[in-house]
């Protein structure tokens, strides 16, 4: 009897079942027209926004093409007005374009016998002879600055175009890749020490270059020697045979200037390899028959404290 009961309320509910499931498809075909809808919405926008932009791009370019010929008749009534004459010049495409002419003007009537002609006035000048005209004016004014005050590099060549100063060697150390070679450390009076490096391996120990007192030459470009680059070069009494470095006088210290009595004068910034200035004042530096050091005999020399010398070379070359 249960069982009869049960089955009879399942067959009263399929009826309904039917109509929730027929009722759930509608609503899912309803969905996907409205998914439609919305989608062909939103294209439409953007083509309406599309057409908008166009629009307004379209203005924008024919307002720009009307400022462009107000400007273009602005510039042909101004260049009437300076007596420049409108010409027509046929284009690649058959078009017509304005080009300006300086007119010529026309030969005046001869005047009679007895009252002279009057001068005919030339044309006024173009733009571009007024800026040829300020240019050569400019040219001109560089040209008298040069001559009043010539460049360093045209100045004369001697030994005051060295920055020649007083150093001391903190610290040496054999280079890596060349047997030949020092790499010191230099303190010439500055915030930070110099890397410097000499060829001095074959003439002085190294227990000798450690904390001495030398004479470094400051200007030179920095050059790379075998992959270090030196900042300056130690001042060495020089003959095939035997190398001396320069010693200062007792008292100078880092920084101090070396000069030279008959050559006054400041050195350059940095030397300008292409002027070989180094090259030039070389030759004429050299030790006196005292070892005394000297550029055509002056005496290297530190302003109140003495002149540098070689420890015994005499009458040799200094580099």
């Amino acid at each position: 009897m249960f069982l009869a009961r049960s089955f009879f309320k399942m067959s009263g509910h399929t009826p309904t079942l039917a109509r929730l499931e027929q009722r759930a498809a509608e609503a899912d075909q309803i969905i996907e027209y409205l998914k439609q809808q919305v989608q062909l919405l939103k294209e439409k926008a953007v083509v309406q926004t599309t057409v908008r932009e166009e629009k307004k791009l379209m203005v924008e370019n024919a307002k720009l093409k009307k400022d462009i010929e107000d400007l273009k008749k602005q510039l042909l009534e101004k260049e009437r007005r300076r007596g420049v004459r409108e010409v027509a010049v046929p284009s690649a495409d058959s078009s017509v374009q304005c080009a300006s002419k300086p007119s010529v003007p026309e030969p005046s009537a001869p005047a009679a016998a007895a009252a002279p002609a009057p001068a005919a006035k030339s044309p006024p000048a173009s733009n571009n002879e007024a800026k040829k005209k300020v240019k050569a004016e400019k040219k001109g004014e560089k040209q008298e600055k040069k001559a009043a005050a010539p460049p360093q590099e045209e100045a004369k060549v001697d030994v005051s175009r060295l920055d020649l100063r007083v150093g001391r060697i903190v610290s040496a150390e054999k280079h890596p890749d060349a047997d030949s070679l020092y790499v010191e450390q230099v303190d010439v009076g500055e915030a930070a020490p110099r890397t410097v490096v000499s060829g001095l391996v074959k003439h002085i120990p190294l227990e000798q270059m450690q904390n001495r007192m030398a004479i470094l030459l400051c200007n030179l470009k920095p050059a790379k020697m075998r992959g270090v680059v030196s900042q300056a070069m130690v001042m060495c009494a020089s003959s095939p045979e035997k190398v001396e470095i320069l010693d200062p006088p007792n008292g100078a210290v880092p920084g101090d200037r070396v000069t030279f009595q008959s050559f006054p004068g400041e050195p350059d910034k940095e030397l300008n390899p292409k002027k070989k200035v180094w090259e030039q004042v070389q030759p004429d530096l050299r030790t006196d028959n005292q070892c005394v050091a000297t550029y055509k005999g002056a005496a290297f020399e530190v302003a109140g404290k003495g002149v540098c010398k070689a420890q015994t070379m005499t009458n040799s070359g200094i580099k």
